[in-house]
């Protein structure tokens, strides 16, 4: 692996493993069970395959050029986002009877589109992902076969990361899913997809 690559992993180590939406919705997943949290992570990873997608086709170039789309854009994921923070926050006002967890965590469908929308309607990703690919393609070198490559690390990234994290919140889960701690994580998630979402909405809507 020649330096830019190396380079290249390292940010876009960074930039996945950030904590987020995204780190914030697996753990929430994860808490539901090991099943939902793979699947939400998976999701995540699909989500971040279909933003590299998209700065390799060209298509955050547009985004970047029409802003009344990406304000859209922004305004569907931040409502999203805030929509899962404030289902959060009611399910430690009101806890779900035992029979009904029992039914939610069969549905690792669930955590899947969870995880994939979450991603997926953040239309700043992709405008990253478009301003930060170029910079490590060598100069005289074609564009399409190193900027797959350099997208294909950002996905087994995610692919690594966040699975990692829905297992480890697995590992930990018999002391977080008692009832206390339970609803103290299920309140600080929610708090935090509330308000990553409150401020995804407020962005398009102060320029």
């Amino acid at each position: 692996m020649d330096a830019q690559l190396l380079a290249f992993t390292g940010v876009a180590a960074g930039m996945v493993a950030m904590p987020g939406a995204d780190f914030t919705v697996v753990v929430r997943n994860a808490l539901v069970s090991r099943r939902m949290g793979v699947a939400c992570a998976l999701g995540i990873a699909g989500g971040l395959l279909f933003h590299t997608a998209l700065a390799v086709a060209g298509v955050a170039a547009v985004l970047a050029a029409v802003p009344a789309l990406f304000r859209v854009l922004q305004l569907m994921g931040g409502a999203y986002v805030l929509y899962l923070g404030v289902r959060t926050l009611q399910s430690v006002a009101r806890p779900r009877p035992a029979e009904d967890a029992g039914e939610e965590k069969a549905t690792a469908g669930g955590g899947l589109r969870q995880g994939f929308l979450t991603n997926a309607l953040n239309p700043k990703a992709p405008i990253t992902f478009f301003s930060l690919l170029p910079q490590f393609v060598p100069a005289g070198s074609p564009a399409m076969p190193r900027t797959l490559v350099l997208a294909l690390i950002v996905v087994v990234l995610g692919l690594l990361w966040f699975p990692m994290v829905a297992l480890l919140v697995d590992r930990l889960g018999r002391w977080l899913r008692r009832p206390r701690a339970a609803r103290a994580v299920a309140a600080v998630t929610g708090t935090a997809l509330t308000a990553l979402g409150i401020s995804l909405l407020a962005a398009p809507l102060m320029t």
